[in-house]
């Protein structure tokens, strides 16, 4: 048998960003009606303070092409002052009937292109009709790509760019053709949609920074020890999720607001896929304040991959190596 190696260049070729929104809610529907599986992931610390650990993060999707997806990979945050992405890994495809390793993709694109889709899907949910106005608050991978995402969804909006780093930031917004800020307030000030896309591990953002009405989509933070929003914001919004198992377990943001101020999982009120199915109607009034609280889901890894390794066998990209 062969085995298809994709690695970043030919992942970047095959996953546009508007091929990976409709991916996204698509496996986000499947999810919510449990056509596609997946456990909490697992991480395994190592004694090295440099990495926060190694990911795993399998997923199954059933039906007439059953596929089984691990993706593994490192996060080391301080991969930013290198000029690398903080997640290094692959993700592996095997089929579903027979076990076998069909694909090995390089993870790190996979990741940066499909967060940012899910937040353009939570913002086509869940942001008010006529948004014209979106603030990034990062300037990394995630910022950029959150940049190319919110332009997908969001052609007509003005965006603006705060970042710890000035020179970053800079770069982005000539990048982006946006509005460079010097602090989070200014950033944010009457924004529609906030994207969150930072490293933080204390809150960068407030309830008293935000316009009524506006949503926020809640990126960077990835696990317990860090958080971009405070607790007052978390408890004031409505609430939804990637995935409700997720969050309770991982999202720094949702335990902050549980120890601060008492939420619990009765606030979360609906995952992404609940509203793609019309079990929940998502935002319900123009004044509204939304969070959507993004973790990532190995569901997700799966479908980007998937559509990588078809798009790719179509268009004779990457190398088939026997296994």
């Amino acid at each position: 048998m062969t085995m298809l190696v994709l690695g970043e260049e030919d992942v970047r070729a095959t996953l546009d960003m508007a091929g990976c929104i409709e991916a996204m809610e698509a496996v986000l529907a499947a999810l919510a009606r449990g056509d596609v599986t997946m456990p909490l992931r697992t991480i395994f610390r190592v004694p090295d303070e440099s990495v926060l650990g190694l990911g795993l993060m399998p997923a199954h999707r059933g039906g007439a092409e059953p596929v089984i997806a691990l993706k593994e990979v490192v996060v080391a945050p301080g991969n930013s002052a290198r000029g690398l992405d903080p997640h290094q890994g692959a993700v592996l495809l095997h089929d579903g009937t027979t076990g076998q390793l069909v694909a090995a993709l390089n993870a790190s694109p996979i990741t940066e292109i499909r967060t940012a889709a899910v937040s353009a899907v939570a913002t086509k949910l869940l942001a008010r009709l006529g948004a014209r106005h979106v603030a990034i608050l990062g300037s990394g991978v995630q910022g950029r790509s959150h940049a190319v995402a919110m332009r997908e969804v969001l052609p007509e909006a003005e965006l603006r760019v705060w970042s710890r780093s000035p020179a970053h930031a800079e770069a982005l917004a000539l990048e982006a053709h946006a509005v460079v800020c010097t602090t989070v307030a200014e950033a944010v000030a009457g924004a529609d949609v906030v994207c969150t896309c930072t490293a933080a591990a204390e809150p960068i953002l407030s309830l008293a920074d935000l316009a009524p009405g506006a949503h926020v989509n809640a990126v960077g933070s990835s696990g317990p020890w860090a958080r971009e929003l405070d607790a007052d914001l978390v408890a004031a919004a409505s609430l939804f999720v990637d995935r409700r198992e997720s969050t309770v377990n991982e999202s720094g943001d949702y335990l902050g607001a549980v120890a601060e101020r008492g939420i619990g999982p009765e606030h979360i009120l609906a995952e992404l896929g609940e509203i793609l199915v019309g079990a929940h109607p998502g935002r319900r009034r123009d004044e509204e304040l939304t969070v959507f609280k993004s973790l990532g889901l190995a569901a997700e890894d799966l479908a980007a991959a998937v559509l990588c390794v078809a798009r790719a066998r179509e268009r004779g990209v990457g190398v088939e190596v026997a296994f």
